[in-house]
């Protein structure tokens, strides 16, 4: 459940070439969710390793997370897409 929220959300990612060469990506409406690197292949496995990050303090936090539904019933977690 959790591959297929990350594989949707960087199917969304957006990525630049900047003046100074370094690519930009970010996922629009993820605030927070963003990378830069040299390289483009580079700046992808950086903005995954940032949504990883970014939904791991979400389900920490109990922060609403758009497009994933995320309930807790007592010990157990459940995520639904």
């Amino acid at each position: 459940m959790l591959s297929e929220f990350i594989e949707k959300q960087l199917g969304r990612a957006r990525y630049e070439l900047l003046e100074d060469k370094t690519y930009y990506g970010e996922i629009p409406g993820l605030r927070g969710v963003w990378a830069n690197a040299k390289h483009l292949e580079n700046c992808r496995r950086e903005l995954r390793e940032a949504l990883e990050g970014w939904l791991l303090l979400k389900l920490r936090d109990g922060d609403s997370i758009p497009g994933l539904k995320v309930e807790v019933q007592r010990r157990r977690m459940a995520l639904h897409a």
